[in-house]
């Protein structure tokens, strides 16, 4: 599907952070649940908070509720069989997004990048979680992961729900539910969905690009991994340079992916020239993927790298909400306070050892995945 989706007006969106808040109200709603579930997830690995998840649907079935899952042929490498087969035993569908197989060669590397719940086609949560307990209960270092998810209610379901339905269909040759043609309005929030499908539908980054190129007071962005396309950079660039202000919250030193720590300093120098501020997290691994400009911001799970660009499925939604903006907004400046700001001065002065350390990362990346 490659429909360019609308503003729908008449949304109630609540942003929550973290897992500690959100798992307990997405849990919530599905027990709610009379007609269906819908979930859709990257990384989904077996553990406590997947075992309340798989609870809660088959008690849902038990209710004669539809319940179907999508999850990744890679990221879904943790979700063992026995939590598979109990699903399936129970009659929750399960379809597996491309699965791995040697003969696949390059089109493995496609993946289902996208996080979704949605519930009886009324309510529906977007953002950046998988069903792991890296995001609520792990004392790993650096954890749990910090992340953001959305409550949505409204028309704008509509059309997360045309986003699943086409990947349902596309899989498994199955029609689920038509979704309806609009929903009644319940709140005041104008929200749009947008989307990326690899190479062949980019709306989230034509969407930022349109927004940075006409920024006049600021450009915030948070992301998880930080290795951005040409045309971002040089985006945020410009608006640096006429006056916005641009702030990067990228992941610090703990990350589930060192080497894209280390690559996407290579970038640090132009931007930090140009102006632009830079700030890596420090408490934590920070995953979540947000970006607030003037009065509009984005919320989901695309982090706009080179790899999300090119090889994912990605679901974020926009909003023009003052209330909202503005939360995510604090959300942003809170994490500020618990990050290292790279100044061009120390950036300059940093030892010839780590400066080896990065070209090599970025040298690395550059042949991986032919970027600039």
């Amino acid at each position: 599907m490659r429909k360019r989706f609308q503003w729908r007006e008449g949304n109630q969106i609540d942003l929550m952070v973290d897992g500690e808040v959100f798992f307990p109200v997405m849990l919530e709603e599905m027990r709610k649940a009379r007609h269906s579930l819908l979930l859709e997830f990257y990384l989904v690995a077996s553990g406590t908070i997947t075992t309340r998840f798989i609870e809660e649907m088959i008690a849902a079935v038990k209710r004669g509720v539809m319940v179907r899952m999508i999850i990744d042929g890679f990221g879904a490498l943790k979700f063992n069989q026995n939590d598979r087969k109990r699903l399936q035993s129970e009659g929750v569908q399960i379809i597996v997004y491309n699965p791995l197989h040697a003969t696949k060669l390059t089109r493995n590397f496609a993946r289902d990048h996208r996080k979704l719940l949605i519930v009886d086609q009324q309510v529906a949560f977007v953002g950046g979680t998988g069903l792991s307990d890296v995001y609520w209960l792990s004392d790993a270092k650096g954890s749990p992961w910090h992340e953001l998810m959305s409550r949505v209610e409204g028309p704008a379901v509509v059309d997360l729900l045309n986003v699943y339905n086409a990947l349902w269909e596309r899989c498994s040759y199955q029609k689920l539910p038509s979704a309806p043609e609009t929903m009644p309005p319940v709140g005041d929030t104008k929200v749009r969905v947008t989307t990326i499908q690899g190479m062949y539908q980019q709306d989230i980054k034509v969407s930022f690009l349109h927004r940075v190129n006409r920024a006049q007071t600021r450009v915030w962005l948070m992301t998880a991994y930080f290795l951005p396309s040409f045309s971002v950079r040089s985006a945020l660039r410009r608006a640096a340079r006429r006056g916005v202000d641009v702030r990067l919250v990228i992941a610090g030193p703990y990350t589930d992916q060192p080497w894209v720590f280390h690559a996407s300093k290579r970038y640090y120098r132009a931007l930090l020239k140009a102006g632009v501020r830079i700030y890596e997290y420090q408490p934590r691994f920070l995953h979540a993927k947000a970006a607030v400009v003037d009065d509009w911001s984005s919320v989901g799970s695309c982090n706009l790298d080179h790899w999300n660009l090119r090889w994912n499925l990605e679901a974020n939604i926009e909003v023009e909400d003052s209330a909202f903006v503005v939360q995510v907004g604090q959300v942003l400046r809170d994490d500020m306070h618990h990050c290292y700001e790279v100044t061009y001065d120390a950036w300059s002065k940093r030892p010839w050892h780590q400066k080896m350390h990065e070209y090599v990362w970025a040298w690395l990346a550059k042949l991986a995945l032919k970027i600039r």
